[in-house]
């Protein structure tokens, strides 16, 4: 990476915004209130979710370090901040499903909320303009998106994070439905956990409840309109930060 004047911004995403630093290796990461659903057709903003969503990724981040997975995150120097390794990233996202919910229920026609016999881990295509598609493995190749490796490696790591984070959010209260990760490459080639995870990235259906609305604790609040979405942001982050205390 060339050197870059320190505070310049790199990249603005739906949610975030990546700054360069004073050391080329290393990024700053602006989590933003902005919300958007459907690929960016749907847009509005959740108050506060910007520094929810930081915090509840750097308690994330910081419990799977503990647990043996390598992740960007460096350390957060502000509410709405995290210092991370720069990497890049592998233009796939990962996505690991253990409840059937969403694009699942609409693509199979499965019953919402059906268990699956066992995690399911799919590949879609990094790219707004195609609407981040499904990949098959052989599409995958075909495009060189990865190597095979590498797909083998993210698979092994969808795998590994679903254990610890089911467990975790099991421990909260909390039912991780299904969530969205990221990787990106180290220049000597290492897979590093990045981006976030954070009810944006997660479903999580709060286990109290049993109504099908009223249990929902993610951005499905937004984008099926069902209110209180702050709230329910907010609650996640407390139930979090109580169970990373006891660990």
């Amino acid at each position: 990476m060339s050197a870059q004047p320190a505070g310049q911004k790199l990249y603005e995403g739906k949610a975030k915004i990546l700054y360069t630093t004073d050391d080329p290796n290393i990024l700053l990461t602006r989590f933003k209130d902005d919300a958007t659903a459907f690929n960016a057709q749907k847009r509005g903003s959740i108050i506060g979710k910007g520094e929810m969503n930081c915090a509840i990724s750097t308690h994330l981040f910081q419990m799977l370090e503990g647990q043996g997975v390598k992740t960007h995150f460096i350390d957060r120097p502000s509410a709405n901040e995290m210092r991370v390794k720069s990497v890049q990233i592998v233009p796939l996202e990962v996505v690991v499903r253990n409840i059937a919910a969403g694009s699942l229920c609409q693509q199979t026609g499965i019953e919402l909320g059906t268990v699956l016999p066992q995690p399911l881990v799919e590949f879609y295509y990094k790219n707004d303009a195609l609407g981040d598609p499904l990949l098959t493995p052989d599409r995958l190749l075909l495009m060189a998106l990865a190597t095979p490796a590498q797909v083998s490696y993210l698979q092994t790591m969808a795998l590994q994070i679903n254990r610890i984070l089911t467990d975790f959010f099991d421990h909260c209260g909390i039912t991780l439905v299904d969530f969205k990760l990221e990787f990106g490459l180290m220049p000597d080639g290492t897979l590093l956990l990045a981006d976030e995870i954070s009810p944006d990235t997660c479903r999580l259906w709060n286990q109290a409840e049993t109504d099908p609305d009223r249990r929902v604790m993610d951005k499905d609040r937004f984008r099926r309109d069902l209110g209180a979405v702050e709230d329910a942001y907010r609650q996640v982050l407390e139930r979090v930060l109580a169970q990373s205390v006891q660990l």
